[in-house]
């Protein structure tokens, strides 16, 4: 613990400067336009940038970035139960899951054609089209990314995710979307569930329902989308990470962290969580979440991230609206009214 502590304090210390931050945007504008997990990034990019961590640090920095987000993801199952997923309806969610998979897939194409790495690439499309900063957290460490791939594409679908909830109310009047509808499109098109509450509140209380339940399931989506990218996705790993061509290990097909998640669902499903434990358990992983940001933005090598930013920013944008697109396909194919 004394070779960890001095690099965890530090990133909580990080992690306390962006909760300050976030409270002030509250106060001053009525909601966060950059939540404190995006400014803990900022803000440990403008620390790394300013001075660099020494061996003394490092150690505590490399565990906030790695086991801390893993004990969050592993506390975000318990935000997801089966009934609820259910009561959507098979042809919804099916549809949801389609769409999730197709997104994937054109996000990943689009990156590439623009250039990107392969792993930035993977990160940008899961971002995109599962569940914004928590779906790159969760994929990074399967594929082996690095701290500047996760930060660009980060920080990138982060700021989008801000345009996104400010100018998504303007489509239902234009696309003469109903309350039910507009709930739809912003569960399938917006990246946190948060920002899902941002962008249906003003339309009104059944969007902003509808998009809760339908966010929760993409959200449900990240396990086995993780779990696809352990099984089949090994070469994208650098090869130190790589197993070798014995028979690979439980803990290497099924990340602990993922094991977690879905226990934890089962739990939700099962009722052995107390409704009471449910709000402190999504805040704690938001927290820790937030810690491991700072760690990552410790991390970063601005100039890596400076020389992706274009090509980065065309494919964040073209994947979204390739996802708003099918979203509102889906919309007109169920009937939903």
């Amino acid at each position: 613990m004394r070779r960890l502590l001095p690099g965890i304090l530090l990133c909580i210390a990080i992690t306390i400067a962006a909760l300050f931050v976030e409270a002030i945007e509250v106060d001053m504008a009525g909601q966060p336009y950059l939540e404190a997990i995006v400014l803990a990034i900022v803000l440990g990019v403008a620390v790394r940038t300013a001075w660099k961590p020494g061996a003394r640090w490092n150690p505590g920095i490399y565990v906030s970035t790695k086991f801390v987000l893993e004990c969050a993801i592993v506390m975000l199952g318990a935000s997801v139960s089966v009934g609820t997923v259910m009561a959507l309806g098979p042809r919804l969610i099916f549809g949801i899951a389609g769409i999730v998979a197709v997104a994937i897939g054109v996000s990943y194409m689009i990156c590439r054609a623009l250039g990107l790495p392969p792993r930035l690439s993977v990160l940008i499309a899961c971002g995109n089209s599962i569940c914004g900063n928590s779906a790159i957290a969760a994929v990074a460490p399967v594929i082996g990314a690095d701290g500047d791939d996760i930060a660009s594409s980060i920080s990138f679908t982060a700021v989008l995710g801000v345009i996104v909830v400010l100018t998504l109310p303007l489509l239902a009047p234009l696309l003469h979307l109903s309350l039910t509808q507009y709930g739809v499109l912003a569960g399938l098109t917006v990246y946190a569930v948060p920002q899902v509450l941002a962008a249906t509140l003003p339309i009104g209380a059944l969007s902003n329902q509808v998009g809760t339940v339908i966010k929760l399931v993409r959200v449900l989506m990240l396990g086995p989308v993780v779990l696809g990218f352990s099984l089949f996705a090994s070469s994208l790993r650098p090869a130190h990470l790589r197993p070798n061509h014995r028979r690979p290990a439980l803990h290497e097909i099924v990340p602990w962290f993922i094991a977690g998640f879905l226990a934890l669902m089962a739990a939700r499903s099962l009722g052995l969580i107390p409704p009471s434990v449910l709000a402190p358990l999504t805040r704690t992983a938001a927290l820790l979440t937030t810690v491991a940001m700072a760690g990552l933005g410790l991390g970063v090598d601005v100039r890596v991230v400076a020389r992706t930013g274009i090509r980065v920013t065309l494919a964040v944008s073209a994947s979204l609206i390739v996802l708003g697109m099918m979203s509102y396909a889906l919309i007109l194919a169920s009937k939903i009214s």
